[in-house]
């Protein structure tokens, strides 16, 4: 099985190609990434030197080059790829339109004149809006973004179901909750509160902190996407979640006691232009089909997650150097500390 992922340098595209050739040592993976600010070569270091693992560097949007590297052929398409932080997205939205809407379609195009067998899309829980207080977000419901990420991932996701729709194209849609675990840009909450953490500095926690967020070890989301590959219905969309929502504040806590660090850090700022107050997915249908369900418990999982960023602060170090720390700078109006 040949499979040509896109954005596999980022945080969960390297789970998922890490994975990948561990499973499946024999099967070709190619990890075609523009290499952007939040693309890491470092988190592919475990497999760089597989026979199975290819780099080609390349943007979505550039149809020639994906012409060029997609194989006649392919088995399957899994499209990690996106500009992915909503705090960018109110900052500017056209990087969101153009990565995360064109990029797709460039794919989408392609992929059908090379006779791709299967193009798994990955998008996000955020695209059906802010729950109500106990309210599960199922596949059957309508998608109301509230964000420019979540309406450009919104967007995407239409583009994939139109191909599937028109041209009978093989597509799944996966959308997942929120990702946490090793290697994730320290741009996102967990990580950016684990690297201050470790440094002593503050913690930017939005509004009351009281937003509630559904929390999924990246290894049992790339364990589910590799599953939904192989088994799932074309045409299908499959929801992947912790079924675990907490209160940020919650989890910040919960994350200091870990760390070994006073809840002093956590400093209260502006609330970010319309937040959502609610995230929670429904993934029975997925445990239902497929026989998935999450295996690492949350806390479990986040004490691990601390352990990593602790034994590889020179990985940490890199990443927060250079660009990040120019955007921490815009966002919160602070320096990172060395």
């Amino acid at each position: 099985m040949v499979v040509f992922v896109t954005g596999g340098a980022g945080f969960i595209g390297s789970q998922f190609i890490r994975d990948w050739v561990t499973q499946n040592p024999g099967d070709p993976v190619i990890n075609f990434d523009a290499l952007t600010y939040a693309g890491n070569l470092e988190n592919l270091d475990p497999v760089a030197s597989s026979p199975s693992y290819q780099l080609v560097r390349g943007d979505i949007c550039d149809e020639k080059a994906v012409f060029e590297a997609l194989p006649d052929g392919c088995d399957a398409v899994v499209h990690f790829a996106a500009e992915s932080h909503v705090d960018r997205s109110i900052l500017s939205a056209k990087e969101f339109v153009q990565t995360n809407v064109v990029g797709t379609q460039v794919l989408l195009d392609i992929a059908r004149h090379k006779k791709v067998g299967r193009f798994l899309h990955i998008s996000t829980d955020e695209v059906g809006g802010s729950m109500e207080p106990g309210q599960w977000f199922t596949e059957e419901m309508p998608l109301v973004p509230s964000s420019p990420y979540a309406a450009s991932k919104t967007a995407a996701e239409h583009m994939v179901r139109a191909a599937s729709h028109t041209f009978g194209m093989d597509a799944i849609v996966t959308r997942t909750s929120n990702n946490y675990g090793p290697y994730q840009f320290p741009e996102k909450l967990l990580p950016l509160a684990i690297s201050n953490a470790m440094q002593g500095d503050p913690i930017p926690v939005y509004g009351d902190g009281l937003q509630e967020r559904d929390w999924i070890h990246v290894a049992d989301n790339c364990r589910a996407l590799m599953l939904v590959l192989k088994k799932g219905k074309a045409s299908e969309t499959y929801h992947i979640g912790g079924k675990n929502p907490l209160p940020n504040l919650e989890v910040l806590r919960l994350l200091l006691k870990i760390a070994g660090r006073p809840e002093s850090l956590l400093k209260h700022v502006t609330d970010r232009l319309g937040h959502d107050r609610r995230y929670a997915v429904d993934c029975s249908k997925i445990g239902h089909e497929l026989g998935w369900a999450p295996e690492i418990p949350f806390e479990e999982g986040l004490r691990s997650t601390v352990e990593w960023y602790r034994d590889n602060r020179p990985w940490v170090e890199n990443a927060r150097s250079g660009e990040y720390r120019n955007y921490y700078e815009r966002m919160y109006g602070q320096a990172v500390a060395g």
